[in-house]
C-alpha cells in the first residue's frame, strides 16, 4: 500500500527526486503539502486543491480529537469520506500543538495531559491513544506522538525530551495495527547536533516507513535550523522519505531541498495569504498597502494561477479593504499555487542536474525579507 522510488540524486548536492506511492495516488517528491488542520484547507474546496496540482494535504489529530471528535469522522468513512478528498492525506499528531499550549499542558512518561484550549476540559494524550486517534481518522501517513521543545533550551531538557520522543515512538509502533495506514518517526533534539546523531540512530533502528525532522522552525535563526539538517539528514535512511516539519517558506524549501529534504508542510501560505500578504517571484507584497490601489497588473506578473490570468492587484486590495471573503480565497489560491509550482520547478531543475543554477537564479530574484 505504501513505498518510496528514490528517482535521481543530483550532482553535488543532496537533492534528490522521488516517488511516494499511496493508496490514494502517487506524490512527485520533493514536494510541499497544504494544510488543513481542520479537515478542510481554509478558504479552499477540494476541487480547487486538485486544480492546482495538491497530491497530500496534512490534517491534525489534537484538533480533530476536541472537534468533531475522531469517533464521528471514523463513522463518516474516515478523513478522506469526511472531507471528500480523493488524494493522500498525512496527520500531524498533535505533539506541536499540545507543546504550543504552554501552561496548559503537564508532560509525563505516561503522556500529556492537557486542557482545551476551547473550553478548558481535561485530556489525557498517550502514545496509545494519540494512535487510536489516527487509526480512527484513517490518512496514508500517521506521524507518531513526540515532545518538541521550544527555542532555546537547554541540552539537558532537549536530551530528555528526546529520550522520551524515543521510547514514546516505540510504544506508537506496539499500539499502531492498521495496514492501510504508515507510521513515520520524529527525529528530535533540539538544535544539540548530538542528540539529533542519537535521535536518528534510535530510531533507524525501529525501522520506520519514513522518518520527519521535528522541533525544528520554532523560533530560532534560519542559519541554525539548517545547520541542524546539515549534521541530521545524511542520517536518516536514503531508501526512506525524509519530512521537515512545519517548514514552508519560498527560500527555506529551496534550502530545505537542498539539504536532502523530500517533504514540506507549513500553514505559513494559507495564514499570511488571509492576512493579505502573497509570494512573489521578487519576495512578499503586502497586497493592502496604499501603493497598489491604481495598481492593474496580476498579484504575480510570471504566475498563471486563476488568481493572476483573472484578477489585478487593485481589484483584490479593494477585497481586503472591504472585508470581502473573495479577497482572502484568491490569496490563498495564489499561495498555494505559488509554492506547488516552486516545488515542480524544483524537481524540474533536480531531474536537469541543475538544481544548484536553479538556486542561484531564485536568490537573484526573491528578496527574502521583502514586504
Amino acid at each position: 500500500m505504501f513505498s518510496f522510488d528514490l528517482i535521481k540524486t543530483n550532482n553535488n548536492t543532496r537533492a534528490r527526486l522521488g516517488k511516494v506511492h499511496t493508496s490514494h495516488g502517487v506524490i512527485d517528491t520533493p514536494v510541499f503539502m497544504p494544510v488543513g488542520t481542520q479537515a478542510t484547507v481554509k478558504a479552499m474546496s477540494p476541487h480547487e486543491l486538485e486544480e492546482i496540482g495538491a497530491k497530500i494535504i496534512l490534517s491534525n489529530t489534537y484538533h480533530l480529537y476536541l472537534r468533531p471528535g475522531h469517533e464521528l469522522v471514523k463513522e463518516a468513512g474516515g478523513l478522506h469520506s469526511f472531507m471528500n478528498w480523493k488524494g493522500s492525506i498525512l496527520t500531524d499528531s498533535g505533539g506541536f500543538q499540545v507543546f504550543s499550549l504552554g501552561d496548559l499542558r503537564k508532560i509525563t512518561e505516561e503522556g500529556v495531559e492537557f486542557r482545551s484550549h476551547i473550553d478548558g476540559s481535561k485530556h489525557l494524550f498517550t502514545p496509545e491513544k494519540v494512535m487510536e486517534i489516527e487509526m480512527a481518522l484513517g490518512p496514508d501517513i500517521a506521524m507518531v506522538f513526540d515532545e518538541c521543545v521550544s527555542y532555546p533550551t537547554t541540552h539537558e531538557y532537549a536530551k530528555e525530551a528526546m529520550e522520551r520522543t524515543t521510547r514514546w515512538a516505540e510504544r506508537c509502533l506496539k499500539a499502531h495495527d492498521r495496514e492501510d495506514q504508515v507510521l513515520f518517526g520524529i527525529v528530535q533534539g533540539g538544535l544539540y547536533h548530538d542528540l539529533r546523531a542519537i535521535s536518528a540512530q534510535d530510531l533507524v533502528s525501529l525501522d520506520f516507513p519514513g522518518y520527519a525532522v521535528g522541533g525544528l522552525s520554532v523560533g530560532e535563526p534560519k542559519p541554525l535550523m539548517y545547520e541542524v539538517l546539515d549534521s541530521t539528514v545524511p542520517l536518516l535512511p536514503e531508501n526512506k522519505p525524509r519530512y521537515l516539519m512545519g517548514v514552508g517558506s519560498p527560500d527555506c524549501l529551496v534550502e530545505g531541498v537542498l539539504r536532502g529534504i523530500d517533504m514540506f508542510d507549513c500553514v505559513l501560505p494559507t495564514r499570511i495569504a488571509r492576512n493579505g500578504t502573497v509570494f512573489t517571484k521578487e519576495g512578499k507584497l503586502v497586497i493592502r498597502n496604499a501603493k497598489y490601489k491604481h495598481d492593474f497588473t496580476p498579484l504575480d506578473h510570471h504566475c498563471d494561477c486563476y488568481t493572476c490570468r483573472n484578477f489585478t492587484r487593485a481589484y483584490i486590495r479593494h477585497l481586503f479593504n472591504v472585508n470581502e471573503i473573495l479577497g482572502l480565497r484568491l490569496t490563498t489560491i495564489h499561495n498555494l499555487y505559488y509554492l506547488l509550482k516552486l516545488m515542480e520547478n524544483i524537481r524540474n531543475a533536480i531531474a536537469a542536474d541543475a538544481f544548484l543554477d536553479f538556486r542561484e537564479e531564485f536568490y537573484s530574484n526573491y528578496q527574502v525579507n521583502k514586504v
